[in-house]
């Protein structure tokens, strides 16, 4: 067994639970409320911005041509072609892409790119990997099991995101991130492997509260006021 099927073997009760929180089973119903979509969006346009800065610590950190390669063609991918799911669900919420952009990160939101964040600097490739590593490989999973359970075609309203998630480019970029974080970790040590296990844990633990997130469309406890200069 490798350590990235190890990983998700330990993480599989986590995984299931993110199948069947209500808002990715809404997904497959084809129904989700119009404010759970639109929190969603808010959070996620941000969060995948900090994504992309996380993957350029990724390519700082570096030795060779190959790994600089697999993180621009992350970074490309989140940037030119991970849209397309945001503007589906627009669609579904009646709202313009552009109008759910530049919102404060609820809470989770918060937490989660600051816990990718705190790998990401103080953490070697393998780290990194492990806290980025979620996010596709839960994705990947919920448009082949959306697309197993419900078998959407062309009429149903979140066709497009389903099929986007479900689709070989998806697979072919979240495959290489495993095999790249496979190669590293024959090369760990025992605490760096325990590390690399602790940040793709709470990954997957905050994807799951992240969908949460979404659905109850949390905010902070007290409504933020204007930082004074």
């Amino acid at each position: 067994m490798t350590f990235s099927e190890s990983l998700r073997k330990e993480n599989d009760a986590i995984f299931k639970e993110i199948f069947n929180h209500p808002f990715v089973d809404g997904i497959g119903k084809g129904k989700v409320p119009k404010e759970a979509l639109k929190h969603y969006i808010k959070a996620d346009f941000e969060y995948l911005n900090a994504f992309m800065h996380i993957y350029g610590i990724a390519v700082s950190k570096s030795s060779n041509r190959d790994d600089i390669s697999l993180f621009h063609d992350q970074i490309g991918f989140v940037l030119n072609s991970e849209t397309h799911p945001h503007h589906n669900f627009c669609e579904q919420a009646g709202v313009v892409y552009e109008d759910m952009q530049g919102y404060p990160l609820p809470p989770t939101a918060d937490h989660y790119i600051k816990h990718m964040m705190y790998h990401a600097q103080i953490g070697d490739l393998g780290e990194i990997l492990c806290a980025l590593l979620p996010c596709p490989w839960t994705y990947l999973e919920i448009g082949k099991v959306l697309m197993e359970k419900y078998k959407p075609n062309d009429d149903h309203p979140f066709y497009p995101w389903i099929t986007f998630y479900a689709e070989a480019e998806v697979r072919g970029l979240t495959g290489k991130l495993c095999d790249r974080l496979d190669k590293l970790a024959e090369e760990a040590s025992g605490r760096q492997l325990i590390r690399m296990k602790e940040a793709f844990r709470k990954s997957c633990q905050l994807e799951l509260a992240f969908w949460e997130m979404a659905y109850t469309c949390e905010e902070w406890p007290v409504k933020e006021g204007v930082i004074q200069q």
